[in-house]
């Protein structure tokens, strides 16, 4: 009788669950009904004939509206697998209630849309196109705002690049794989960085790359058949889990999709591509030879990808772009969040395993705001409330305002590597300090690539199980012998370092080529060690990276790492620490040493490589306090 009892509970406790989310999907849509003209699988012509599928929500008003439009990979459509869904709606319901009409749409070759798809959505004139044709709409205002975050954001730069007259603002959020070549930045859309692959897009690309093969709607298909075969076919594929971990480990890294009989036709075609390969620069990368001409408020996040180059594209904008009126209209937030998780903070905001108190902010008021001042031409306030540079500090919790990036009061503070030569492991006698050594006591480490060091944590996104996002102690890491630690004494009061770090390493080997790694750490009293920020060079692209200079055993070079990037407050009683290495895996592609092309072989060769710093070779990290 009791098991029976179970059963009906459990099955009554199903089917309320069922019945409050069909409820829910019937609320939404009733309340979208009553202010909104739905109007859904609309095929927006393209220069060549293309069709682009666009679902289209705009107030019930016989006035023209503006337009907030955000182009999309990914699968927008409200029915999947025979269920009505209500995340668009939800977003569509936000935008129509405050007088915009919301217009979504997908990239050429992606689920309804026509073509052959690839990254970021080319050709660039596909989104010009699109501008063009719902400027012209009778319901239109003629203004378009874009908005999204990350796939949805990073076309964004390059198509704003073409100046169509009625992109009249943008919001880019989680931006940087849109970003190609940006100040010291090589990371052709975070595929990238230092010279090292990012493993990140080898994951993103299994669970998002459509098959060459795929099922198709017939050419020409109507709005009304489009309409009604979406109940049932949304053309998403349904990919085979994967253990991510596992996957990447696989080598050949060129092999690595199709050990897990993944869809490769892009993915095949990048892998082999060098950090200065022409087709970087042919495709949808935004690049800071072009110009960029629209009104912009930047997102940002401390745990993403590609932070720097992120806050790297903003002072390009503030300080490159001839019109003075584009240059004066850059805003920008940078959150304590990882990618895209701004509104997912809390008032015990945690990022990986680190609290960083309440990180709340008005995001939704700021947003409409901005769009309201460039869209409606709404004499508000935005301008007088907002300030240029929104950032959180993390360690003191607390958001701060700046005029620019880094904050004017921040000033570079060397901090010199030192060591009796035994810097290995958070036991040895690494130090960092003020005053640099008098002499040479270099240290060394062994990296073998079949066993490199494994990434735990970090400023990452997108690579399933493989890396988990944020910050964690990296006292468990610190044991290893292939890690060089150095760590200043505790601090008798607390610092603040808001800005770009900046890494110079003296370097010598018995290969032709390597990685070098660094991880900037706060050092809590009881002994955690939280990861803030970290990337990595490829020493053959130490001269730049258009060309490949090999290494000879036993001379030492300058290696000059990409600035980091943080804001973080330092208490009293905590140190500042870097940790030194040449691998990061799977964050970064292993470095096979052999000074061949890496992506096409299986087997490595072992390094022994030292750092040295001296009155010579003055290994230093220069970090940017704030008074």
């Amino acid at each position: 009788m009791k098991k029976n009892n179970l059963i009906l509970f459990f099955l009554f406790v199903f089917l309320f669950g069922i019945g409050t989310t069909i409820q829910a999907q019937s609320d939404i849509l009733k309340k979208l009904e009553k202010i909104a003209i739905i109007d859904q699988k609309v095929m927006i012509p393209m220069r060549d004939g293309i069709r682009l599928a666009t679902d289209i929500y705009r107030p019930k008003t016989d006035g023209p509206v503006p337009i907030i439009f955000s182009r999309t990979p990914y699968n927008f459509n409200t029915w999947r697998d025979g269920k009505e869904t209500t995340r668009t709606m939800e977003t569509a319901y936000k935008m129509v209630e405050k007088g915009y009409a919301y217009v979504v749409q997908n990239e050429r070759g992606r689920y309804f849309s026509e073509g052959e798809w690839d990254i970021l959505g080319v050709p660039l004139t596909d989104g010009y196109d699109a501008f063009s044709w719902m400027k012209n709409q009778p319901w239109s205002n003629g203004k378009i705002g874009t908005l999204g975050c990350s796939s949805t954001a990073e076309w964004q730069m390059a198509v704003a690049a073409l100046d169509h007259p009625s992109h009249a603002a943008m919001i880019p959020q989680g931006f940087g794989a849109g970003i190609g070549t940006v100040g010291d930045y090589y990371e052709q859309g975070n595929w990238y960085r230092g010279g090292a692959e990012q493993l990140l897009f080898f994951s993103w690309l299994y669970g998002v790359e459509h098959d060459k093969f795929k099922p198709r709607i017939p050419a020409g298909a109507t709005q009304e058949d489009l309409i009604r075969i979406s109940r049932f076919y949304d053309l998403a594929p349904e990919n085979p889990p994967v253990d991510m971990a596992a996957a990447l480990s696989h080598l050949p890294l060129q092999d690595i999709l199709k050990n897990i009989h993944g869809k490769k036709e892009i993915f095949d075609k990048m892998v082999r591509r060098k950090p200065n390969d022409p087709e970087w620069f042919e495709g949808g990368l935004f690049h800071d030879t072009m110009e960029l001409g629209v009104p912009s408020f930047w997102f940002a996040s401390w745990y993403d990808v590609s932070i720097s180059p992120n806050l790297a594209l903003f002072n390009h904008v503030r300080n490159n772009t001839k019109d003075k009126d584009i240059r004066d209209n850059q805003y920008l937030i940078i959150a304590p969040t990882l990618h895209c998780g701004y509104t997912r903070a809390t008032e015990n905001t945690v990022v990986g395993e680190r609290s960083v108190g309440d990180a709340r902010l008005n995001y939704e008021e700021q947003i409409f705001a901005w769009f309201d001042l460039w869209l409606k031409g709404e004499a508000n306030d935005f301008k007088e409330k907002t300030p240029r540079v929104q950032y959180y500090t993390m360690g003191s919790n607390t958001w701060q305002a700046s005029e620019s990036w880094p904050p004017e009061k921040a000033k570079m503070k060397t901090y010199y590597l030192n060591s009796t030569g035994h810097a290995n492991t958070n036991k040895g006698d690494g130090v960092l300090s003020t005053k640099p050594p008098k002499k040479d006591d270099a240290d060394s480490f062994i990296y073998d690539p079949m066993n490199p060091v494994t990434s735990y944590g970090g400023n990452v996104c997108c690579t399933g199980n493989a890396v988990q996002g944020g910050a964690f102690d990296q006292q468990s890491m610190e044991g290893r012998e292939d890690i060089l630690v150095y760590t200043t004494a505790p601090l008798s009061e607390g610092v603040e370092v808001s800005g770009f770090i900046e890494s110079k390493l003296y370097i010598s080997s018995d290969v032709k080529d390597t990685d070098i790694t660094i991880k900037l750490i706060d050092v809590y009293p009881d002994g955690r060690a939280y990861n803030l920020d970290e990337t990595i060079q490829r020493v053959r692209y130490r001269e730049g990276y258009d060309k490949e200079v090999f290494m000879e055993k036993g001379t030492v070079y300058e290696v000059n790492l990409t600035p980091m990037s943080t804001s973080n407050y330092f208490m009293a009683g905590h140190s500042i620490r870097i940790e030194v290495s040449s691998s990061n895996f799977p964050r970064f592609a292993r470095n096979l040493n052999t000074g061949g092309n890496n992506f096409d072989e299986k087997e490595g060769i072992t390094a022994h490589n030292t750092i040295h710093h001296s009155k010579q070779y003055a290994s230093q990290i220069k970090l940017p306090i704030v008074k």
